[in-house]
């Protein structure tokens, strides 16, 4: 069952990937998506960790709610 959910968070996380339409900025380059993906860990750096995520997490809800908004129409 620990493998099931691990591999449905994973496959969760890669569509975020593409929902994101990151794949597509990079042609798939599977390194540049990692290294953006360590950029950001490094972005949110020790001391403005809490103020960085708040800010993603806010972008992400607008987006999410936003796109709920469209399918609904």
């Amino acid at each position: 069952m620990k493998r099931r959910e691990r591999t449905r968070r994973l496959i969760e996380l890669g569509g975020l990937i593409v929902k994101a339409r990151l794949d597509a900025l990079v042609d798939d380059d599977r390194a540049a998506i990692y290294g953006a993906l360590l950029g950001l860990v490094q972005q949110a750096g020790e001391e403005r960790r809490g103020e960085e995520i708040a800010l993603w997490r806010r972008k992400g809800k607008r987006a999410f709610d936003s796109e709920e908004k469209r399918r609904d129409l």
